[in-house]
């Protein structure tokens, strides 16, 4: 085995597998369901008030922190992270193989 990598990379495994866009996804989704947390627990801030900062009830919030649930909506991100004194970005990325 003089070889360092064998085979395809992870993506390209995910991509023939047809599921490449949904891990995407749900990385994406938990990520940022760990770092809103991790950003309310740096500002010791409760869910409470949190819910209260971004005007939207505490069900909400849940569910924006909760990395299982897929749906969010970027009018629910922004105000969570302009009640954490942040700004958000969006990036979007497109490769040369897509047509």
């Amino acid at each position: 085995m003089s070889r360092k990598n064998i085979g395809s990379d992870f993506d390209s495994f995910l991509e023939e597998e047809g599921l490449f866009e949904e891990a995407t996804a749900t990385a994406v989704k938990r990520y940022i369901a760990w770092r809103l947390a991790e950003k309310m627990r740096e500002s010791q801030l409760s869910k409470s008030e949190m819910a209260r900062r971004m005007a939207t009830s505490r069900a909400a919030l849940d569910r924006l922190l909760d990395p299982e649930n897929e749906s969010v909506t970027l009018r629910t991100l922004q105000s969570a992270v302009a009640a954490l004194g942040g700004r958000l970005k969006v990036e979007l990325a497109f490769s040369k193989r897509a047509a």
